[in-house]
């Protein structure tokens, strides 16, 4: 496995390897509904692409392609972090997450932060971030539990 930093042409791999991971791992600790309004079928592929632009991107990969892929802001933020749902607990996360780190000392920053599901939360308790509050957030008229996390580079 590598990691590498994204093409554009690796946008609609993402963007399905994103929903796939919500629908088949996620489905676990929020309802359908919540899923839906969290991937939904008609996700607007322009959207997930302009969103990124300032961002690093990582992508893991092995023989069988894009196997996860990790989003990091210039302010230390972390916005997709995401392992494909048939991949997980192989350690693809925490090679993004070194990844994220390093690039993260290279911008000269103390912390990396993000909003974390209750099904990633774990992985980065396991990973040294703590939970600096409980949130409540919005999207596509459903309310989901997430956990805004960081952890302090030194």
């Amino acid at each position: 496995m590598i990691i590498r930093s994204h093409k554009e042409e690796d946008a609609a791999v993402m963007l399905q390897l994103f929903h796939d991971t919500v629908h088949n791992v996620n489905i676990q600790d929020y309802s359908q509904e919540q899923i839906n309004a969290w991937a939904p079928e008609n996700f607007d592929f322009n959207r997930w692409q302009e969103r990124t632009k300032g961002y690093f991107i990582f992508v893991a990969e092995d023989d069988s392609g894009i196997v996860g892929f990790a989003e990091l802001e210039t302010t230390g933020h972390i916005d997709c972090f995401y392992v494909h749902y048939q991949k997980q607990g192989l350690g693809i996360g925490h090679k993004l997450l070194e990844e994220i780190e390093r690039k993260a000392k290279a911008l000269n920053l103390n912390e990396i932060f993000a909003e974390v599901s209750i099904t990633a939360r774990p992985f980065f308790e396991r990973k040294g971030f703590r939970v600096l509050e409980e949130q409540e957030v919005s999207i596509r008229g459903q309310t989901l539990k997430n956990y805004k996390m960081n952890r302090l580079l030194v």
